[in-house]
């Protein structure tokens, strides 16, 4: 599924059934920031035609756990709370992406934001909470 990504993004290398599911979801690092997209497909849709709550939000969460843990060498995470707000609707074969900041990092928890766009215009703001995790624990 990797070929369906956009150019110059690629699959992060855990392994995550769900995610692997319903993408394939890319990330690419570029000037010391991480971006995320994903090429919306007409599965993703709901019955309006347009992108599908469940998968902006699947999405979203993508991108708030891996900003939050790329630059952390041996750290994953855990989601703990997510609060999200649609702005507007995505469609079908739209090119979607993410961004994603950590605001606050603690000895337990990390406390991310971020946006899903397409082109200038936001589909989701996004805000969460996700507990931090040896990834020996996971």
């Amino acid at each position: 599924m990797e070929g369906f990504l956009p150019p110059g993004y690629k699959k992060y290398g855990y392994a995550d059934p769900f995610e692997d599911y319903v993408g394939p979801f890319g990330y690419k690092i570029e000037d010391g920031k991480i971006h995320f997209a994903f090429r919306a497909e007409p599965h993703h849709a709901n019955t309006g035609n347009t992108l599908h709550g469940g998968i902006l939000m699947t999405f979203a969460d993508f991108a708030l756990c891996l900003a939050a843990t790329w630059d952390q060498p041996g750290e994953k995470c855990v989601t703990v709370s997510f609060n999200g707000e649609f702005v507007s609707s995505g469609e079908p074969g739209e090119l979607v992406e993410a961004s994603g900041e950590v605001v606050r990092r603690t000895k337990a928890l990390t406390f991310v934001r971020g946006q899903l766009f397409v082109g200038h215009r936001v589909l989701l703001n996004y805000s969460a909470i996700v507990k931090r995790v040896p990834s020996d624990l996971t």
